[in-house]
């Protein structure tokens, strides 16, 4: 184990200390940490308050950029899908887990889990449904405006 994730995981520890879940993340660029986090979810009503979440929150505010690309994450489970897409949606290099989503669910933590299989089922067969309702005019539809307003 190398320092970094050494480092997510007594973030996790104390934040289990603290009454929260067992997730520390720790962002690190360039040999240097950019952003640390823990699940905040016992702070306040947020349910994206996820360690990798706030740790990436944290980074892009420092650098003020959205782009984590050459940033590696190391966080004490394996993250949800709502952190993985965040992740790749900021051009992240990687990131290392400690615990994995099996040692997670045997815990009780079942969520992600739930998610990730969720995702595996056609459209019409999820918990969770998400309707197509396009938008017919392409004059007040907002990609096509966006679009317009670079040409």
């Amino acid at each position: 184990m190398n320092k970094w994730m050494e480092r997510a995981i007594e973030l996790a520890l104390e934040n289990v200390a603290q009454g929260g879940q067992p997730f520390g993340a720790v962002l690190v660029k360039d040999d240097k940490i950019i952003g640390e986090g823990v699940n905040e979810l016992h702070i306040r009503p947020d349910s994206t308050g996820h360690a990798e979440l706030l740790a990436m929150r944290r980074a892009q505010q420092k650098l003020n950029s959205t782009d984590l690309r050459g940033a590696v994450m190391y966080a004490s489970g394996a993250p949800c899908p709502m952190c993985f897409g965040a992740m790749a949606m900021a051009n992240m290099d990687k990131a290392y887990y400690a615990n994995s989503l099996a040692e997670a669910l045997a815990v009780g933590l079942t969520r992600s889990s739930e998610v990730y299989a969720d995702l595996q089922k056609a459209d019409s067969e999820r918990a969770f449904q998400m309707i197509h309702m396009p938008v017919e005019n392409e004059a007040i539809s907002p990609m096509h405006v966006w679009y317009k307003k670079g040409e």
